[in-house]
């Protein structure tokens, strides 16, 4: 929830105001949400649903019980400038993630590749220096691998008992209808998206080009967020 889960505040005179909204919306929706508000018509290239029924307070004819997350390349910081694809829904108890690629270092290879440095999708920090040079000490290890360490391919976390997402509970058999239920909505949200990555085969997101020059960049210092795969 760190990097998903941000507050949205709107005010104004088409807003009914005083409330607190618990129902799921992603940024996707923002564009036609928007656009509704203020009596614009939306292009027929933006896909993604309005929520302006809930902003304005009227009952909401769609259910809105979950949010779907994903992620690919964040920085410059695998061999070969791969990166780390997840596909995942968040309900309100629980949050499903599907590691596509887990033999991958999710926090990127252990020795710097292009960006920050070694295990670069983490930027450099004191914590971080403090596990990597701690990391065969019995005390830290366990918080290394939990940064840096590489994850199976479905991670389910109950946020009624683990609201910190640290206990991993899918290969608990109790929880194998919800898995199930879970993992085929995100599948049929890929397929309904037409996402590449629904072919377990397909690479062809890690083949595409950063835009930009990398030797216009000062290496040792870049952060990796000036650069956007696409």
């Amino acid at each position: 929830d760190d990097g998903t889960h941000v507050p949205l505040v709107f005010w104004g005179k088409p807003v009914k105001g005083g409330r607190l909204v618990e129902d799921f919306v992603s940024l996707s929706e923002l564009g036609p949400t928007l656009l509704d508000l203020v009596g614009l018509p939306r292009p027929p290239t933006m896909t993604t649903r309005s929520f302006v029924d809930l902003v304005r307070g009227r009952p909401l004819g769609i259910v809105r019980d979950a949010v779907f997350v994903e992620r690919e390349r964040h920085a410059n910081v695998r061999k070969g400038d791969l990166g780390y694809p997840i596909r995942g829904i968040r309900t309100k108890d629980h949050l499903l993630l599907l590691n596509l690629r887990p033999e991958r270092w999710p926090a990127g290879d252990p020795e710097k590749h292009q960006s920050v440095g070694p295990f670069g999708d983490v930027d450099n920090c004191p914590t971080k220096s403090l596990l990597i040079a701690g990391r065969d000490d019995p005390r830290l290890r366990p918080y290394f691998e939990l940064v840096f360490g590489l994850r199976p391919a479905v991670e389910l976390y109950d946020l009624r008992h683990d609201p910190g997402q640290v206990r991993n509970v899918a290969a608990d058999p109790a929880n194998a209808s919800i898995l199930a239920d879970l993992r085929r909505r995100v599948e049929r949200w890929m397929a309904d998206t037409r996402d590449p990555r629904l072919d377990p085969k397909d690479d062809a997101i890690d083949r595409y080009r950063y835009h930009g020059d990398l030797n216009t960049w000062d290496k040792d210092n870049f952060d990796g967020a000036h650069l956007f795969g696409r």
